[in-house]
């Protein structure tokens, strides 16, 4: 039987995308930010020491994974609700088993 997506909630997609981008990028933020504090403070052209990137900069980038996969997933899906109307929706087929 073949089925049509007729509306996505922005909302409860854009909450669920968000979280887990946000979650997922831990996998790749904690090892980095690891291998970061090791790195020696380096000097410029002048020989002024470069400060290391703060602890906060690596806080700051799950939250802002979370806010733009909140913001992109709940714009994608009033966009396909919007072209549901004129293009229909996702199809799929399923069956009973």
């Amino acid at each position: 039987m073949k089925t049509q997506i007729a509306r996505l909630s922005p909302h409860q997609n854009a909450k669920v995308f968000g979280v887990l981008t946000a979650l997922g990028s831990l996998v790749f933020l904690i090892p980095m930010a690891i291998l970061v504090s090791f790195i020696p403070p380096g000097v410029d052209a002048a020989g002024n020491p470069i400060n290391q990137p703060s602890p906060v900069f690596f806080l700051f980038l799950p939250i802002a994974y979370l806010v733009m996969g909140y913001i992109m997933t709940a714009v994608g899906c009033a966009l396909y609700n919007w072209m549901y109307k004129y293009l229909g929706g996702i199809e799929y087929e399923s069956r009973d088993q």
